[in-house]
């Protein structure tokens, strides 16, 4: 598992600068005017850092961006960082300058001056998320990150705030090292063992087999998984930092979709071994409430099969029985995050009441078509609750965006051979999917799904992430905890 860059804190000393071995990095406003330590950083390096903010490089650079010196006279350090940051950044801003500073730093040790922002803590998180490399399966692993050092007014202050941080950038590469693993090393056992070891963190964990899923009738469920070696799970993690009914969180959580009898093309298909997102995404989200404390109750439900083309497979044409009672005919077997999604969500309000439900999958291309790879799709039965989430989405700067729920959507999924089917063919087939799950929540159930599809990984470099797996939803449903469910 990654493990990040170790970030402390500490009281300003101008003294250490010389000395200081590795990065040397400080922060400077677009009007280039100097803190205390800057003037001794320019001192030190014989004018260095004004000529830096003389060039027409530095003109040329964004807030949040940054530019190396390598080799600076009169330091200790190799390189000398200066991060262009106004003394009040937005959260955003400051988080997009520690993960330039996670670019250009490396693996190597940090000495990072902050001086004039109340930052420091969001600054650490950026740096933190940005340095994130997934090297479990590489022979050659590279360095591991070296520590970080912030030098600040109050590191008290900025210690306590940066607790809070970086327990979300533990739940986000927690996250990502599940999304970035492949399917024969993630395989539903492994996934639920990685979970159960949440109980260090006091999180209440119990894992349902197939056995007991039977005996709850989770045919649905069962039905995906059916044409794999690989035993179809249900895991439920109980943080209990609260009072009252848990918000309950739904991932779907297919460690390998084939697409079954209804076989994928081969172009792509390996990168099937993201179809656990949603799973991952509340896996990381655990993680982060445990972490910080978090005064709440959440209930995590997440479902793990592979889907899977065998002798035992689920065909197109069969007719399924959902823990709901609801019979499903199977159209698509390719169209089977539903399923899954479906049992679970009715097991999380039969078993746990829940105040309100939100689930995560990566659940249709249609949603890639529709909002790219910028924005994850919010479908809701609750504007209030809906309003909610993207509020938290956006104050974490994860892209989000309503999609609309209907009668005519939800008709497109009938058939006469049973209550439902499982796809409503190509147009608005987010949509669609989304209206077969509205059919297992209850009618006074506040709740959100989110096809995150577009967002859980992604083929370029973001602010906050190398390509690859991108942890989203994590920092959004974790403030979305803070303003609506915490307590205190």
């Amino acid at each position: 598992m990654t493990q990040l860059r170790d970030i402390t804190f500490a009281a300003t000393d101008l003294e250490a600068l010389a000395t200081a071995e590795g990065h040397l990095a400080l922060l400077v406003n677009g009007a280039g005017t100097l803190t205390p330590g800057a003037r001794r950083l320019n001192r030190l390096t014989r004018g260095a850092v004004v000529r830096t903010l003389a060039s027409e490089r530095w003109s040329k650079l964004k807030e949040g961006e940054a530019m190396t010196l390598a080799m600076p006279a009169g330091l200790a350090a190799e390189a000398l960082t200066v991060v262009r940051l106004e003394r009040r950044p937005t959260v955003a801003m400051a988080r997009k300058a520690g993960a330039a500073l996670a670019v250009a730093v490396g693996a190597k040790p940090l000495t990072l001056l902050v001086e004039g922002t109340t930052r420091a803590a969001q600054i650490a998180l950026g740096l933190a998320l940005r340095g994130y490399r997934f090297t479990d399966h590489l022979t050659d692993k590279g360095e591991a990150p070296a520590p970080a050092l912030v030098m600040c007014k109050d590191p008290d202050q900025a210690q306590q705030a940066a607790v809070a941080a970086l327990a979300v950038a533990q739940g986000v590469v927690f996250t990502r090292d599940l999304i970035s693993e492949p399917a024969n090393v993630l395989t539903t056992s492994e996934f639920a063992a990685r979970l159960v070891a949440l109980r260090d963190l006091g999180v209440e964990v119990e894992v349902l087999d197939e056995d007991r899923l039977a005996e709850l009738g989770m045919g649905a469920l069962l039905a995906v998984g059916q044409g794999s070696d690989s035993p179809s799970k249900v895991v439920i993690m109980r943080w209990k930092g609260g009072e009252g009914a848990p918000l309950a969180l739904v991932g779907k959580g297919v460690v390998f979709d084939t697409g079954g009898i209804s076989l994928k093309p081969a172009q792509g298909m390996e990168d099937m071994t993201m179809d656990m997102g949603g799973a991952g995404v509340v896996a990381g989200v655990m993680k982060t409430l445990a972490l910080r404390g978090a005064k709440a109750n959440v209930t995590g439900l997440v479902g793990l099969v592979e889907n899977m083309p065998s002798g035992k497979a689920t065909r197109p044409g069969d007719i399924v029985t959902s823990m709901k009672g609801d019979t499903i005919e199977v159209i698509n077997t390719d169209a089977e995050g539903r399923l899954v999604l479906a049992d679970v969500l009715w097991h999380a309000q039969q078993s746990e009441q829940p105040a309100a439900i939100v689930d995560l999958a990566t659940l249709t291309g249609a949603c890639i078509i529709a909002l790219g790879h910028e924005n994850a799709a919010v479908f809701s039965n609750d504007d209030d609750f809906a309003g909610n989430f993207l509020k938290a989405a956006a104050a974490e700067g994860e892209g989000a965006w309503r999609l609309p729920l209907g009668q005519a959507y939800d008709d497109q999924i009938k058939t006469m051979k049973a209550d439902m089917k499982n796809t409503g063919g190509r147009p608005a087939g987010s949509i669609t999917a989304a209206q077969f799950l509205k059919r297992f929540v209850k009618d006074d159930m506040p709740w959100i799904h989110l096809d995150i599809a577009g967002v859980a990984q992604v083929a370029k470099d973001t602010d906050l992430a190398p390509k690859g797996a991108t942890g989203w939803g994590v920092m959004a449903l974790d403030r979305l905890v803070r303003d609506r469910f915490e307590q205190g």
